[in-house]
């Protein structure tokens, strides 16, 4: 489906017309109509699916279309990372080039005085589109700084990150000052129970989009190693004596595993880095500044990294241990093999960690490469296969609700519908 085929105002058109975008991604595709009608919307995608677009286009177009204040904020896109907030406000700046009366400002923490006087001066103006970290947003707030209770339109992006990253207490206080007629859009990854409970609190009546996660791409070469917990080391001083590993992601669930696989690193004199939620964010910055730089060789990282993060010349991936799913195993793995580079991805399978990755095989539909340990390292557990009994379906649709919600998605759907694709010639 082509972008004309939307009733996306001529402005928004005309910047896609000259980004060379013409077909939509299948997350656009059915996110967009859903926003312009003025449905709140969940939606589940991976990275790299072209989500941001998916909810900045159709605000976008309202908000150049409609007769919103000039004073207030009026839309707030939250974003768990500094990273991600300027990846987004990039996107912003390409897709809003047109519209002369749409404004924005980005905010976000690890800045000097004269970022924040920016950002200061920014929100009193009243900027149409503001796009924020939490706990910066937040600061703001409690000095002060700016009033949601105007805002017309509230996203979260990346919500089991903020989950991972322990900022939900955060975007629940901030949701606090939106006004209830606010249209929400929520997008995550995965969907586990708390994001789930979130988006039951924070949605009215919302259309659930599921776009059903992607296979890794076939030009990652993807193998594994069976161990034990106390051989995974040993792996890795093999696989650093044995070739040249420059540009590689060792990933790691849990952070105080990240600090003892970069002490041992750097005990064996590799340029390596650590990047977890321990740092604050100007060490973050700093850390994949010198990574994109190449000044360091390995990075050891929790999964904050493992989205959303755009490196192309990742040459090997390392999971220290399985992901709890397939959807963080493509996550992480699909950080190599970018921009038509070739890419390998190693995964350290321990005792207890078996059946998991026999998930990600049956997600995959087919075994992964198995290589033996290096000579000295003793024995290897058993790879014993096990049958999965539980039938893994996936749903998706409208969630029906007897509350108001209907009432008001109703309303803000009429409000829409003046929009007509007659004036794209259809």
């Amino acid at each position: 489906m082509q972008f004309e085929e939307t009733y996306l105002n001529d402005n928004i058109l005309d910047a896609l017309y000259d980004m060379h975008f013409d077909e939509m991604t299948p997350i656009q595709e059915r996110c967009i109509p859903e926003i312009l009608d003025g449905y709140d919307v969940l939606g589940v995608a991976q990275t790299g699916t072209g989500k941001t677009a998916a909810y900045l286009l159709p605000i976008l177009s309202m908000l150049d279309d409609g007769d919103y204040p000039r004073d207030a904020i009026n839309c707030v896109v939250m974003s768990p990372t500094r990273e991600l907030a300027q990846q987004i406000d990039q996107a912003m700046q390409g897709f809003g080039y047109y519209l002369d009366d749409v404004s924005s400002v980005a905010v976000y923490g690890g800045n000097d005085g004269n970022r924040y006087d920016q950002e200061l001066r920014g929100m009193r103006l009243g900027a149409d589109v503001l796009i924020a970290t939490p706990g910066r947003l937040l600061s703001h707030l409690k000095v002060g700084n700016l009033d949601l209770s105007r805002c017309s339109f509230f996203v979260l992006d990346e919500a089991d990150r903020m989950l991972d990253m322990g900022f939900i207490d955060d975007i629940m206080k901030i949701v606090q000052q939106l006004p209830k007629s606010c249209q929400r859009v929520m997008f995550s990854a995965t969907m586990p129970p708390k994001i789930r409970e979130l988006a039951v609190t924070l949605l009215h009546d919302p259309v659930e989009i599921k776009i059903a996660v992607s296979k890794p791409a076939e030009k990652i070469r993807q193998s594994a190693y069976v161990c034990y917990e106390p051989q995974k080391l040993k792996i890795i001083k093999h696989l650093f004596k044995a070739g040249d590993l420059q540009r590689v992601i060792i990933f790691s669930g849990k952070k105080e595993k990240v600090k003892e696989v970069t002490r041992q690193l750097k005990q064996m004199h590799i340029n390596c880095d650590q990047m977890h939620s321990d740092l604050s964010q100007q060490e973050r910055d700093e850390v994949m500044y010198r990574f994109k730089a190449g000044m360091t060789d390995v990075l050891v990282a929790t999964d904050i990294v493992a989205r959303g993060i755009d490196i192309d010349d990742i040459r090997i991936v390392i999971n220290y241990d399985v992901p709890h799913d397939a959807e963080d195993y493509v996550h992480r793995i699909g950080r190599t093999a970018r921009a038509d580079r070739d890419g390998q991805a190693i995964t350290f399978i321990s005792d207890t960690d078996i059946y998991r990755f026999q998930q990600i095989e049956h997600f995959l539909g087919k075994e992964v490469e198995k290589t033996p340990l290096p000579d000295g390292l003793g024995e290897a557990p058993v790879y014993v296969k096990r049958e999965k009994k539980r039938n893994d379906t996936r749903r998706h649709g409208r969630w029906h609700s007897k509350g108001n919600g209907s009432k008001n998605n109703q309303k803000r759907k009429n409000t829409h519908k003046k929009h007509s694709s007659d004036q794209f010639g259809k």
